[in-house]
This record gives C-alpha cells, structure tokens and sequence, in this order.
C-alpha cells in the first residue's frame, strides 16, 4: 500500500506547481494570522484553482468562527477543513456541515495517552491528524518543525485514516513512516527554507522520499 502525501501551507504557484507535480494528494491552505504561512482568501482561491481535480484542497483553521468558516466555504470552496484548535467534537461537526466539507482533526501528542483524546473524533472526521505538542509558550498549534516520539503510534488502529505530521522532512521521513506505520503524512516546515517560505526543491525532495518509502 502506497503512502501519501500532504503539503501544508502553499502559498506561492511555485511550491502548488512542485506540490502537484510530485504526486501529493493534499495542498494545504492556511487561514491563521499567527502562521508565516497565513493567506487571504483572494490569495488561495487563485492558488487553489490548479489543484481541483487533481489533489484535494484544505483549509486550515483554529478555532474558526462561524463567520471565517462561512468565507472558507464561499471563496475556496475546500474538499477538506483542517482545524488545529480546541474544538470539541461538536463543534468539529457543526463546522464541517457548515463549510459542506469533510473534516481533519489534528490531534497533539506528547505522550501515548494523548492518543486516546482522538477516539472522540472518530464519528464527526474523515480523517484524524497526529502532531507534535508545541511548547506551552508558543503562539500557534503547529508548523512549527517539532515532533514526537513516532512509535507511539506503531501498531495503533484508529477509525478513521491518519495523518502523521510534526518534524517531518526529506531525510527522517522513511524513519518516520518505519516506526509509527504511517500511511499518509503531512509535512510544512520541513519544506522550507525559512518560515512561511515553501522550497519548490524541498518539496520534490520530499515527495520522492515518500515514494521510496
């Protein structure tokens, strides 16, 4: 069974360009204004044109009002919402019926029993996201190069698909995939030659690796 690949946080034609080019199945667009890689929703409309038919298209929020959620919906019209907040799993469902898209739950992990926390999202989620617990002073959730102990996932059944994410890049991605039997992963700051700045060469680098894989 083949792995596949999400590139998070796109927001030059460059790196859309690289992205599809090198197979990944998932672009990811953030709306966060905290995030280096945070874009208006003019921007990733036209960025997101590409990809339609050929990769699915997610919206990344945290903690999205209602408001935020409705101009997601109207001007990128996403196959997916990624939410990265505290939402509950209500609110998880409620905001996927309200953008009329299906749902990834990133969950943050420290430690094995912060594995468990994601089994409450199973019902309301297409898919689950594992990444890494961002330190207690930092001013967002993830994209942030940190990462966690992979084998706390190894051998792990979940209902859902899931995504590895956190720490991930061309060189310890076989790692990765080895010890947490990962199928689909999810990479941001590991394609990046500085904050918010996607590497065309990095992100080819890093989806042959999951080819190799």
């Amino acid at each position: 069974m083949s792995i596949q690949a999400k590139i998070c946080g796109v927001s030059t034609p460059e790196a859309v360009r690289a992205a599809l080019d090198g197979g990944a199945a998932w672009l990811g667009f953030v709306f966060f204004p905290k995030s280096p890689r945070n874009l208006s929703l003019e921007a990733a409309a036209r960025l997101a044109e590409p990809v339609r038919g050929r990769a699915k298209v997610v919206a990344l929020a945290v903690d999205p009002a209602d408001s935020l959620v409705d101009d997601i919906a109207r001007a990128l019209r996403p196959d997916l919402i990624q939410l990265h907040g505290k939402e509950t799993p209500s609110r998880v469902r409620e905001i996927g019926l309200r953008a009329q898209a299906g749902v990834i739950k990133a969950v943050a992990v420290s430690e094995a029993s912060d594995l468990d926390r994601a089994r409450a999202y199973e019902t309301v989620v297409e898919h689950l996201m594992f990444d890494a617990r961002p330190p207690k002073d930092a001013s967002r959730p993830g994209g942030m190069g940190g990462r966690f102990d992979w084998t706390l996932l190894a051998g792990r059944r979940f209902e859902r698909p899931w995504f590895l994410a956190g720490g991930l890049d061309p060189w310890n991605l076989a790692e990765a995939v080895q010890q947490s039997g990962a199928r689909l992963v999810d990479v941001s700051s590991g394609v990046e030659r500085g904050p918010g700045l996607k590497d065309p060469a990095l992100i080819t680098a890093f989806l042959d690796a999951v080819k190799r894989a």
